[in-house]
């Protein structure tokens, strides 16, 4: 009841905000993209595929956005801005091209509250929907009924047909009597309209995952007007987004802050957003099939967030980690030791572990990563999962500066130095 009486406000702004600029979307092809995991892989593709095939495209993500060439950071912990910070980005997005595109990336918390009210999406695309937020939107069923909104706000669906929510989101958007969305399907599966059987190509991403990221994009792409080919040059050149499966050492980059000739560099390290269930077992168990040596798994789970996955989360990375590193990931104002031993519970042999110093519990993350780098060795793998490309920590008094990928410098120059 409160939650819908604080939404009627929300709607009152998010119109204002769109009133104040003029409704800035109605002369955009905007392309909206959600789901529980894979959002910025897949709009980010989809903004590359337009860009290298010479169109006017703008990007509003998770890991920031970029405007008409210009790059833009957003606020702490926002996916989706609120009304008038994105409605002023789409003011900006007017270019000299006959077509301006916008990808925009939208949670279900920002479909629910309606942020994106007033936008003309011309693509609404899912990317998959597992359980998550179940703390805001209370069951499952309403998690996928809030997602169908994008959808419902769309002149094309864009849907995965392997996933489990294919089948509730066909049968609602059959419930709708006018203006329904025309569907395209895309998946592994040859039933789809787009799979890799009809539309193959070659990509540096990693995964059965990233390979139905690619084919929403194939899918969009190809509803857009784009030829196939030019989309197939696209997808071979394109890199992960920031944070996404992202090896950052060994690199050139970050190469710097270990020495050369130190013979400590037959390690890998990786950093990726993984924050679900789901994530977790796509990525570990694709890396297990990879990985030679010992995977070193260093996580947490968001506090004031729903609490059930932790459980959830410990089993799958205990089932596919060799080593597994609790440590702090924005507790708020819930207890680290809490948040900690809620995602322990879910490992069955966690005495056994803790004993064997397979399972730590560092509540510093700096600690945790320097830790798990240190105790690297040949054809190992760090992997880091949760905070990504974010630049903040909250631990329940606000925003702290936060740095992965200074953390994992630090971690390297402290192995070198301590031999």
């Amino acid at each position: 009841m409160w939650q819908t009486i604080k939404n009627i406000y929300h709607l009152l702004i998010a119109f204002l905000a769109n009133l104040w600029f003029g409704f800035p979307s109605k002369n955009l092809i905007v392309i909206g993209v959600t789901g529980t995991d894979g959002k910025t892989t897949t709009a980010s593709l989809i903004h590359y595929i337009l860009k290298t095939s010479h169109l006017n495209s703008s990007i509003i993500s998770s890991i920031g956005a970029e405007i008409n060439g210009k790059k833009y950071s957003l606020p702490f912990h926002v996916t989706t801005p609120p009304p008038f910070y994105l409605q002023k980005f789409i003011k900006k997005t007017k270019g000299t091209a006959t077509k301006n595109y916008l990808v925009l990336e939208v949670t279900s918390h920002s479909l629910d509250q309606f942020r994106v009210f007033g936008i003309n999406f011309e693509i609404g695309v899912i990317t998959n929907i597992t359980s998550e937020h179940l703390d805001y939107h209370g069951t499952f069923e309403n998690y996928v009924k809030t997602k169908i909104k994008l959808l419902k706000m769309s002149k094309i669906a864009v849907l995965n047909k392997d996933d489990e929510s294919y089948e509730l989101i066909k049968k609602e958007l059959l419930k709708i009597k006018t203006k329904k969305p025309k569907i395209i399907t895309y998946g592994l599966k040859k039933t789809s309209d787009i799979n890799p059987k009809d539309f193959n190509f070659k990509s540096k991403l990693i995964g059965d995952f990233n390979q139905s990221n690619i084919l929403a994009a194939f899918a969009v792409c190809i509803n857009l007007g784009i030829k196939k080919e030019k989309i197939k040059k696209s997808i071979q050149t394109f890199d992960s987004p920031m944070g996404r499966q992202d090896v950052v050492y060994p690199s050139a980059s970050i190469r710097q802050a270990q020495d050369k000739d130190s013979g400590q560099g037959d390690f890998t390290v990786m950093i990726d957003f993984a924050h679900t269930p789901n994530s977790f077992k796509k990525i570990l168990s694709f890396l297990r099939k990879k990985v030679k040596g010992r995977i070193i798994h260093v996580f947490g789970a968001a506090g004031q967030r729903d609490a059930d996955k932790r459980p959830e989360m410990g089993r799958i990375s205990s089932k596919y980690s060799d080593i597994v590193v609790i440590t702090a990931e924005d507790p708020r104002s819930e207890s680290i030791e809490k948040i900690t031993d809620e995602i322990i519970s879910g490992i069955d042999d966690r005495e056994n572990r803790i004993k064997n110093k397979t399972l730590l519990k560092i509540s510093d993350r700096q600690e945790a990563i320097t830790e798990a780098i240190k105790m690297a060795k040949k054809d190992d793998l760090v992997l880091l999962t949760g905070k990504s490309h974010e630049k903040s920590m909250n631990y329940g008094a606000g925003e702290e500066s936060w740095d992965e990928y200074e953390a994992v410098k630090m971690a390297l120059w402290a192995k070198n130095n301590n031999g």
